[in-house]
């Protein structure tokens, strides 16, 4: 699977420019070669600020950070000392640390601007929407989707919520430092880009159970082309200019896709929830939190593995079938209590199950609209997505995670996860799905059997007893 670079280049940055004139906020960009020197001319097209000042940690402020500072002290433009953050073994997005940069930038009259990836880039979002100042964003990497997302993914109490906060004024993208980013990076980015899929798929079934209305706009943004931006995963590996910025796009456009909509369901889904509890889990990787990217990499081939389970089965004679009973309260909050050691996850996903409760009372409604479309909402999800062993080739093409044993993960424990992963997030996915149908146990066990997908991925390990997601 591979793309011609001219006619991938045209196609990915035609797609954003019409990303750009659908966002909210963001009103220029630059994904270039040298993009840093036009840092300038976006910002004061965006903002026109008297000063700035950065926000980076060591390694970005080597990278882009010292170069960002001398293109806007050229152009007339004041910079305050940077803000370089610490923390070993790297910066964690913690909203106390956006609280204390927020009242930091409140006392300033400049514009904050965010140099670095994921942690960086989160953070200052964050800290400039509590200050409710604008700030821009200078991409180092092609790791992920958020540098042009509304919201912000922030550990709160050990928690990872989403924090509604506004998306850059202006982000600048430059190749050339992106090329020289830590080869692990691009392949996370990749990761986060696979994930679009299930994304898209999981949307297609909250439509249809009539629990989250597709946003056209936003849903063709990202489902329209992701199939191109995924085309060519050794390049990405092997750092291409051309796929990085195939994908840098891709990232941004699936970012202005969220902005467009008001939320991040366009670019996450229960893919998404895997690698939110692995980060809550502090999952690490030779001593170092795992990558977001690449925890969403592994996600998104369980939830492809899900869907095929799902597929093949005949939905639609629940149409007229009996259905099981709606879950008893007592036995989730029994679930959520085992699930989480830490008594501030146990509280947090009480209160995102408490919401998915309070929906259950169109449980019924949801499975019979569901089951009596089925023929037509097969052919649409087959169509949305790949099978899951293609998307792991696709990732281990790319030099992404694709495996549970890639993040130091057992089988076990990914089997115990599809179960935990539901009740971090209210969002309606496939989980959701079945388990209204009654089938997530069902599903888990035909997955880890020793003929299911997982069953006959086992990498050195015993293979997972059956039924141990059942509840009591």
């Amino acid at each position: 699977m591979t793309h011609d670079a001219d006619s991938l280049k045209n196609h990915t940055h035609a797609v954003l420019d019409q990303a750009v004139r659908s966002a909210s906020v963001t009103r220029a960009v630059a994904v270039e070669r040298g993009a840093i020197a036009q840092l300038p001319r976006l910002v004061a097209t965006a903002e026109a600020p008297r000063a700035c000042r950065i926000v980076a940690d060591r390694a970005t402020l080597q990278a882009a950070g010292r170069a960002t500072i001398a293109a806007l002290r050229d152009a007339g433009i004041g910079v305050a000392a940077p803000i370089v953050l610490e923390e070993a073994p790297r910066v964690k997005p913690r909203i106390e640390l956006a609280r204390d940069l927020a009242a930091r930038f409140a006392r300033e009259d400049a514009l904050p601007i965010a140099v670095g990836a994921g942690v960086i880039s989160d953070v200052t979002k964050c800290a400039a929407g509590i200050a409710g100042i604008p700030y821009a964003s200078v991409a180092t990497a092609a790791s992920m989707d958020g540098y042009a997302a509304s919201g912000a993914a922030m550990l709160d109490n050990g928690f990872k919520r989403t924090f509604a906060c506004p998306p850059p004024v202006a982000v600048a993208a430059d190749l050339d430092v992106i090329a020289q980013a830590p080869s692990r990076m691009a392949p996370w980015g990749y990761g986060d880009m696979a994930g679009k899929m299930v994304a898209g798929a999981d949307w297609i079934f909250a439509d249809a159970a009539g629990e989250d209305p597709i946003d056209p706009v936003a849903f063709a943004l990202v489902q329209d082309h992701v199939r191109d931006w995924l085309g060519s995963p050794a390049r990405v590996a092997a750092h291409d200019i051309a796929a990085l910025r195939a994908m840098v796009e891709g990232l941004l456009v699936s970012g202005f896709a969220m902005q467009a909509h008001g939320d991040s369901r366009p670019a996450s889904g229960s893919e998404h929830q895997f690698s939110h509890l692995w980060e809550m889990d502090r999952v690490e990787i030779d001593s170092e939190p795992a990558a977001h990217g690449a925890c969403v990499g592994v996600g998104t081939v369980a939830m492809l593995a899900l869907y095929e389970w799902l597929l093949a089965q005949d939905v639609s004679a629940l149409a007229d079938g009996d259905l099981p009973a709606v879950r008893d309260p007592r036995r989730v909050e029994a679930e959520v209590a085992r699930a989480f050691d830490d008594v501030r996850l146990v509280a947090s996903a009480r209160e995102e199950m408490l919401a998915k409760l309070e929906r259950d009372r169109h449980r019924d409604a949801r499975v019979r609209a569901l089951a009596s479309e089925w023929s037509i909402l097969k052919k649409r999800l087959a169509a949305a997505i790949v099978p899951a062993a293609t998307m792991e080739g696709w990732l281990v093409a790319a030099g992404a995670a694709s495996h549970p044993a890639d993040l130091g993960l057992s089988l076990a424990q990914l089997r115990r996860d599809y179960r935990r992963a539901r009740l971090i997030r209210r969002r309606y996915t496939i989980l959701d799905v079945l388990e209204d149908f009654g089938w997530l146990d069902r599903a888990i066990d035909a997955m880890f059997a020793p003929g299911g997908f997982w069953g006959r991925r086992i990498r050195g390990e015993m293979a997972v007893t059956p039924s141990s997601t059942a509840l009591p």
